[in-house]
């Protein structure tokens, strides 16, 4: 996948994110909850394409830390609505698919980077 199909994956996400926010019943709650998956969910997306914009591995690889933090904590809200009753697990099951399918690609590119930057034999052993 390249850099701008992954953008546009991350943007569709938070698209996705916020029509089901939109959708979810009032209560202060859901409300709460619903701004915080928001945040996380189109942060996903604005921190990749900061990442892609990276002055050397090292931004671009703490910048896809971020990345990794945010998809987590989408997934967590996404998970949390569910476990409270206001949504139900089926009409969410392709948006946590997702994420986990975007978490994955981002840890896969950072430990990818990391062996760029640091090769086998510069490694220090813990």
């Amino acid at each position: 996948m390249t850099a701008n199909e992954f953008k546009a994956r991350t943007k569709r996400f938070a698209v996705r994110v916020m029509r089901l926010s939109d959708s979810l019943r009032c209560g202060r709650s859901v409300e709460v909850v619903s701004k915080q998956l928001i945040r996380s969910a189109t942060s996903v997306g604005a921190n990749y394409r900061s990442a892609c914009r990276a002055r050397s591995a090292a931004e671009f690889q703490a910048k896809l830390g971020i990345v990794e933090e945010e998809a987590d904590e989408s997934k967590y809200w996404i998970e949390l609505l569910v476990d409270g009753g206001y949504v139900k697990g089926s009409l969410v099951a392709g948006l946590l698919n997702e994420i986990d399918e975007i978490t994955a690609m981002v840890v896969a590119s950072i430990k990818t980077s990391r062996r760029r930057t640091f090769p086998a034999h510069k490694r220090v052993s813990r």
